[in-house]
């Protein structure tokens, strides 16, 4: 078992190592232009993306869970026909977003501050990458699909040589054609279209065999539409209010001053990477909770949720003893503002629970997606940020506003572990042996 959850998570991780490459190399870019309004261009406009594409992060999602337990059946057409139903719709949602581009554009940069020179810059941005959406949300698709297929190597072969394909070209259309930011957009968009080449390659390659005559009627059968759509709303609204938790975060930490905003952010950078760490294994989980959901294996589902806990704390407890005796030279690599650094020494803490309260919640995040369990997954992210994140960061913020908010924070991702704990006997272990 501990094989399979490590063959299934480290081809993950090394993928999502490659994430922050990808951004490093665009700000390295954009900062050695002769401005700063094209650094604040890209930032602008990657936020924009970065909620459009995170609101349809289902399409994965869902795509993983379903396809895991039809792998479990050994149900090959369904294995095909919920591939083609989740890529209609992703390109449905993007043909949408193409359409709608520029009222989407106008309400995202009148929500957005900024001068109006880094604004124009970030629209040409915009409205060049949003025609790389067909690809992405096919993508995420066809990657949720590989991973319940049990297999996460085609799916970092992918995300790899989309981002190398993305440094090539946006150092070739900025370095080389002299471009700004309309290079990085067009690298991007051109890297997707590659990365979805080399995912129809890779399907065809190794999974010929699935794929038989398509049948419609199959493909949009009533129940498995409503299905879809009820499972994939669940994890919309889920995923919504993580974003506007994490959102709310971020503006009660301006509120207070502009340097808890900048230590809160840095601190929220180690967050991020512990999650692209976990994540590994909540893909893991995503895999092989579906698969032995489906085989209606009572012993082995049991077996891979301990395991994936068991790996969880082996895990973050060497993660917050770095966090902890660490945080200073941690933060260093972000900063090298002495003020922020002295007054961040108060943060060593906060920052040091991160991997030990937030654990637990990753891993039942995959074991949720696997066993298609979206109701009590969205019940208890509504739970966590209504009762649990906001009372407690109203109460907490009077005494101290600083300390209050990662007190709500910690408070929020505890409630989310103990809450799909407590909705896992009926929600994820109920199935006949």
């Amino acid at each position: 078992m501990n094989k399979s959850i490590l063959r299934l998570a480290v081809p993950n991780i090394i993928s999502n190592i490659t994430v922050p490459l990808l951004g490093m190399v665009d700000i390295a870019l954009m900062g050695h232009l002769d401005s700063p309004v094209y650094l604040g261009a890209i930032g602008l406009g990657g936020v924009i993306f970065n909620v459009l594409y995170l609101s349809f992060g289902f399409l994965r999602m869902g795509t993983t869970g379903f396809t895991a337990q039809a792998f479990g059946r050994k149900d090959r057409s369904e294995i095909a026909n919920g591939l083609y139903r989740s890529v209609i719709i992703a390109l449905a949602i993007a043909l949408l977003l193409i359409s709608l581009q520029i009222p989407i554009g106008r309400f995202s940069f009148y929500l957005l501050d900024g001068s109006n020179e880094v604004k124009t810059l970030a629209a040409k941005y915009f409205y060049i990458r949003i025609f790389a959406a067909p690809a992405t949300l096919s993508l995420y698709a066809i990657m949720g699909w590989f991973i319940g297929m049990q297999n996460t190597v085609a799916p970092m072969i992918i995300a790899i040589s989309i981002n190398l394909l993305n440094i090539i070209f946006n150092v070739f259309f900025v370095q080389f054609l002299g471009m700004d930011v309309d290079g990085v957009a067009y690298g991007t968009v051109v890297a997707q279209y590659g990365g979805l080449l080399l995912s129809v390659v890779l399907i065809r390659k190794n999974y010929k065999d699935c794929f038989g005559k398509i049948e419609k009627q199959l493909i949009f059968q009533i129940d498995q539409l409503k299905r879809f759509f009820r499972v994939n709303s669940d994890i919309l609204i889920r995923s919504v209010f993580l974003i506007l938790t994490l959102s709310f975060f971020t503006s009660r930490s301006a509120a207070i001053s502009d340097e808890n905003l900048a230590i809160n952010s840095m601190i929220l950078q180690y967050f991020f990477i512990f999650s692209y760490l976990m994540d590994g294994f909540a893909y893991a989980g995503e895999a092989l909770v579906g698969r032995y959901i489906g085989e209606s294996n009572r012993s082995a589902l049991k077996s891979v949720v301990n395991k994936l806990m068991i790996w969880g704390i082996s895990i973050s407890v060497p993660f917050a003893l770095v966090y902890f005796f660490f945080s200073h030279s941690l933060l260093q690599i972000l900063t090298n503002n002495f003020e922020l650094l002295v007054e961040a020494r108060r943060f060593s803490l906060w920052m040091a629970l991160i991997p030990i309260t937030t654990f637990a919640a990753f891993v039942w995040d995959g074991i949720y997606v696997g066993a298609t369990a979206s109701k009590a997954m969205r019940n208890s992210m509504l739970i966590a940020s209504l009762l649990v994140f906001l009372p407690v960061w109203f109460f907490t913020s009077k005494l101290n506003p600083i300390h209050g908010l990662w007190i709500a924070f910690h408070a929020f991702m505890l409630s989310r572990s103990l809450l799909m704990w407590l909705f896992s006997r009926k929600a994820i272990f109920q199935i006949e042996s």
